[in-house]
């Protein structure tokens, strides 16, 4: 049964080709009572014109649970139904941090692996006690292979799907060849446990074809570096998690969520001495 429902947009995972769809993102968002919503799967880059969005953006559409997927959260989204709506502004966290507080937060990885266990919870919020590394090495391939460029390139090329110009702006999607882990820390019953999943958030890979181009193939990496290792955990880090369709058990990083820290009270208290 199809809803309209709005939804602030929290994730968009890097695509990955389709045979149905030649690229599909996971996107990931909250709706106005607090609810985790997936959409999946999203062809984001052929979604054109005014139906685009962005991360911290409401959006309203029309919605249904997929038949064929069974994780309680995912729905499927009606493409040509979606309205774009306000940004929330990147330099205000107050706005944005009224809307995270109406989500569960787990204390750590095992807490919202016991409520998938327990409740078929699939897509969760985690707030590590610490960063320790990220782990960066080379994809099992670098280049797409045969079949999946034929997967990208077999849609563009039906006339009937697209204009001229639109299959004309629609270049095939670059590839990343490295694979990026975050290893992290939680306290779980008074004992530190340490946890490694592999990070799948199109910031990290936008931010990764960023720093390539300006600094090349040999000064990518201390950039990148310097961002995960450094700038993100000295904010009130928190990862978006997410499993697998095919693989129920197995978890991603599918958004980082990073908001300043928050004052301590006691910061704003006026010494009487």
């Amino acid at each position: 049964m199809k809803r309209k429902v709005r939804i602030l947009i929290l994730c968009k995972t890097y695509p990955s080709p389709s045979a149905k769809y030649a690229e599909t993102s996971c996107v990931a968002g909250m709706d106005e009572d607090g609810n985790l919503i997936r959409l999946y799967p999203v062809p984001f880059r052929l979604v054109t014109g005014d139906q685009q969005f962005s991360k911290w953006q409401w959006i309203e559409a029309l919605i249904e649970r997929s038949p064929a997927d069974r994780r309680p959260e995912s729905h499927k989204i009606g493409v040509d139904s979606i309205c774009a709506g306000k940004i929330l502004p990147a330099g205000d966290w107050h706005e944005r941090r009224l809307w995270m507080d109406r989500l569960v937060v787990y204390e750590s990885f095992d807490a919202l692996e016991e409520a998938r266990v327990d409740s078929n919870v699939t897509l969760g919020l985690i707030k590590p006690l610490r960063i320790t590394a990220l782990r960066i090495q080379k994809s099992a391939s670098e280049k797409w292979t045969t079949e999946e460029i034929e997967k990208l390139e077999s849609l563009q090329r039906q006339p009937s799907l697209f204009k001229e110009q639109e299959r004309a702006s629609i270049k095939r999607l670059e590839k990343v060849p490295f694979d990026f882990h975050y290893v992290y820390e939680c306290l779980v019953k008074g004992e530190v446990k340490s946890r490694t999943h592999k990070i799948v958030d199109w910031e990290a890979s936008q931010l990764y074809r960023n720093v390539y181009r300006k600094h090349g193939a040999e000064g990518w990496e201390a950039p990148f570096r310097h961002k995960l290792e450094t700038e993100l955990p000295a904010r009130d880090l928190m990862l978006l998690m997410g499993t697998i369709h095919r693989f129920p058990g197995q978890w991603l990083i599918v958004s980082l969520i990073y908001p300043p820290m928050r004052q301590r009270e006691d910061s704003h208290q006026i010494s009487l001495f």
